[in-house]
């Protein structure tokens, strides 16, 4: 559970506990109610079908005031840049942007002058919750090791919503992040889209109807893993070969339902239930997010050749060190990159890694992003985005301050598919806005409020209303009294 100290419980914290409350009420009707999680049996009427959402959100916004935050310089994170700006938010969404708004009856005014004001960040490659601090081995939830494909597993059955990483990673802006698996694996299991909020339950987290995505690995690490093992795969070839004949599984097993969903007939016997093959079935029908680990050209290439071949899409490539060299082709097939600003060269499929990528796969016309894999690169992503922007202007790319700023808000919330709800400051979207002390790209910049569908989640002047987890309460030494 998390923990509180009666001496720091701020105003923040009786609205939490109320929400947390509602969020139990709603968990245990659930349990109480038919959540249809299984389908109906063969014979009684009905075709079976199973529920695609066996675990779904329970995540309720705390509750918000009415803000009005004045006179900055607001980024909108779709491009644009505006000096001497207002955002309004009400009801927990984005009610208007502009010069000189009204301030609503009971609106809390805030001094936006000489400050900024961002979307809030999205990481669209984290590790929290299934590698959470502290860092040892009974808490590495990441990677199923057992078999290269493992598609029936999901990250969020693995998340600890203790992780102090996340009150970390809200310090530095970020207001939704996307927990993967590890890359161990071919078929590596689900990934899972969170709000960045205090929960006793991984549910509570879970970004409402965010598609659920599926990561796959290329490369090295799936031949180390298991030709280490004397098993397949040992080699890239071994790779692409464990991919087609999974996503060939898939395509007859997706077959084999349809028969019997088109045949009508509930008396029929149903295909026997798989749930790897669910999963794969799930991004074939376009429901289920492709995010793969890739790092070289050549293989992400194949990978878009074998999309092709099984006709499904691939969303994000990511980490992508060499996405520079294939703009075009990624442009072509609307995928984006996630990757870091100059990570590089810890490895052979790395070691062409340019500083420029970011930069230069914006500049052929391709979704671009910035993301973090590690729980400190998490914390600022600002600046990191600060480091790919200015290596593509020494390269001579112009590229505007506000165009660069989609690279941590709109188009991350784009490969998430939630780009509807929230990554830019428009208004009827999500309230998730980030006002800054500095220019968001400064070394010195510092996230002075961060709002999440409109909720102060994080002031920086007011310790009392902070998260404190179990782990950063530490226990009593030997010999403590």
């Amino acid at each position: 559970m998390q923990q509180t100290d009666d001496r720091r419980r701020g105003a923040l914290w009786p609205a939490m506990a109320g929400a947390l409350a509602g969020l139990a009420a709603l968990g245990l009707a659930a349990c109480n109610g038919d959540n249809g999680a299984n389908g109906s049996a063969s014979g009684n009427g009905e075709l079976v079908r199973y529920n695609p959402d066996p675990y779904p959100s329970t995540y309720t916004p705390l509750p918000s005031e009415i803000v009005l935050i004045q006179g900055a310089t607001v980024f909108d994170g779709i491009g644009g840049e505006f000096e001497n700006y207002d955002v309004l938010m009400q009801d927990g969404r984005i009610a208007g942007i502009g010069e000189s708004l009204e301030a609503p009856e009971g609106a809390v005014i805030v001094d936006g002058r000489g400050r900024y004001v961002t979307p809030g960040i999205i990481d669209a490659h984290s590790h929290l919750g299934v590698y959470p601090s502290p860092s040892v081995s009974a808490h590495a939830d990441g990677n199923e090791i057992t078999s290269p494909v493992t598609a029936e597993v999901w990250a969020e059955h693995g998340v600890w919503p203790q992780d102090p990483g996340f009150d970390s990673a809200l310090a530095g802006g970020v207001t939704t992040l996307h927990v993967l698996p590890g890359s161990a694996n071919l078929f590596g299991g689900r990934g899972i889209t969170l709000r960045n909020v205090p929960s006793r339950t991984v549910q509570g987290m879970k970004f409402p109807d965010a598609p659920y995505t599926l990561k796959m690995a290329c490369g090295e690490n799936p031949k180390r893993v298991y030709g280490g093992q004397g098993r397949a795969p040992g080699s890239r070839m071994g790779n692409m070969a464990g991919y087609r004949e999974a996503w060939q599984r898939a395509v007859e097993y997706r077959r084999a339902w349809n028969r019997y969903w088109d045949a009508g007939d509930a008396n029929g016997v149903p295909p026997t239930r798989n749930l790897e093959l669910d999963t794969l079935m799930g991004v074939l029908d376009g429901e289920i997010l492709i995010q793969m680990h890739c790092y070289r050209a050549d293989e992400m290439a194949l990978v878009l050749d074998m999309a092709r071949e099984f006709d499904y899409r691939v969303t994000t490539f990511h980490h992508a060190v060499e996405a520079y060299k294939i703009g075009d082709l990624l442009a072509a097939d609307d995928v984006c990159s996630a990757v870091w600003a100059d990570w590089g060269g810890f490895k052979m499929e790395a070691y062409d890694s340019i500083n420029e990528n970011l930069a230069l796969v914006h500049a052929a016309g391709a979704c671009a992003m910035i993301h973090s894999d590690h729980p400190l690169g998490i914390q600022r992503l600002n600046q990191e985005v600060a480091k790919a922007l200015g290596a593509g202007r020494r390269l001579g790319i112009e590229v505007s301050d506000g165009e660069a700023m989609a690279w941590l808000t709109s188009n991350p919330a784009r490969g998430l598919g939630i780009f509807d709800e929230t990554g830019s400051l428009e208004a009827g979207k999500r309230a998730d806005v980030v006002l800054w002390s500095a220019h968001p790209f400064s070394t010195y910049a510092l996230a002075d409020h961060v709002y999440i569908d409109g909720a102060l989640m994080y002031d920086r002047e007011d310790p009392e209303r902070r998260t404190v987890r179990d782990f950063m309460l530490g226990q009593p030494g030997e010999g403590v009294l």
